[in-house]
């Protein structure tokens, strides 16, 4: 039995997907990534080894998200590609007919315009955190209401309050005004799922024609009282994914069985025993030329295993570029 593997890094989430061959789905695993990506790395590592099947083996792996060039180095990655891509691919292979794609993580959220099976445009918000799940959570966690039970407190709400939304800092001073005049809890949380709203519409929505059939990807997709937020604003029903929160680890997971099928090779995992290893991550700039590049190097039981962020070959070391999937990082 051939499984294929997934793996999504980000700065808030890190995420794994397995599928077989026909790509269905046999397991997944999501932890917080916690500033500690390498540790995680491993720790999926050691989660995959005792999920599957005792007779499969890995015939391919694949790393997406913000870090994924460090992870592709660390496990031996066969294909790296970019979140968007991953999602798109993700999104089409559950909804072949899908338009616009919502996604939407803990510290960045996307917008991805999909017309006849092909990625036209998109947009990302990496600056502003007031348009993504670290708001939601900051403010829950400032009014003493577990993450958890966000959503369906928020869906109670009678008369939703104005949120000032464009700004964390203006937000959260709004909020406390909303408090000292007597507005409920309910009605506060609702107002801030629609601040989430108009903010992403206004900043990565913006321009952009979205058009159904949308699906509404990431994390913050578990919270009911967003999604009814957006299907008010935009006027349309969304479809959020039954593994919304790892859709870009299936996302990457299926493009590695299509580059496995269509490129015939061992895989480059580098096996279960990697997850053991000790890692040491550090900088430093490149005195070689005008440009002073921070060359990123990661170690492995003293020695190195990884290096990348040049703009050229000078000191890369064992990674995968994201266009060419050959053993090279640009």
């Amino acid at each position: 039995m051939k499984v294929f593997v997934g793996i999504d890094i980000g700065s808030v989430s890190t995420k794994m997907a397995v599928l077989e061959e026909n790509g269905n789905l046999i397991t997944s695993h999501y932890l917080p990534t916690q500033g500690k990506p390498v540790e995680q790395i491993c720790n999926l590592i050691k989660l995959l080894e005792k999920s599957i099947p005792p007779a499969a083996s890995i015939a391919g792996i694949g790393t997406t998200g913000s870090a994924r060039y460090l992870a592709g180095g660390i496990v031996g990655a066969d294909i790296i590609k970019n979140e968007i891509t991953s999602h798109a691919v993700a999104a089409q292979y559950i909804c072949p007919e899908v338009q616009t794609v919502i996604e939407i993580g803990g510290q960045d959220s996307k917008l991805i315009i999909i017309r006849n099976g092909i990625v036209t445009d998109f947009a990302m918000n990496t600056v502003c955190a007031a348009g993504t799940g670290s708001f939601l959570d900051h403010q829950a966690l400032r009014l003493g209401i577990n993450i958890n039970d966000f959503g369906n407190l928020a869906l109670t709400s009678r008369n939703p309050v104005r949120i000032a939304g464009r700004c964390t800092v203006f937000a959260e001073s709004d909020m406390i005004h909303k408090q000292q005049i007597g507005h409920t809890i309910p009605d506060i949380l609702y107002g801030l799922c629609q601040a989430l709203v108009r903010n992403y519409l206004s900043n990565v929505g913006l321009g952009k024609e979205i058009k159904s059939p949308v699906l509404f990807q990431g994390g913050v997709a578990f919270n009911k009282a967003i999604a009814r937020a957006f299907e008010e604003e935009l006027k349309v029903n969304l479809t959020i994914p039954t593994h919304n929160a790892v859709m870009g680890a299936i996302g990457i997971a299926l493009l590695t069985i299509e580059e496995m099928r269509d490129n015939p090779k061992s895989t480059r995992f580098k096996g279960y025993g990697i997850a053991d290893l000790e890692y040491q991550t550090s900088s430093f700039i490149c005195q070689g030329c005008a440009n002073q590049c921070e060359i990123i190097q990661v170690k492995a039981q003293e020695s190195i295993a990884l290096r990348w962020g040049g703009r050229c070959e000078r000191w890369q070391v064992d990674a995968i570029d994201e266009e060419k999937s050959i053993s090279t990082v640009t």
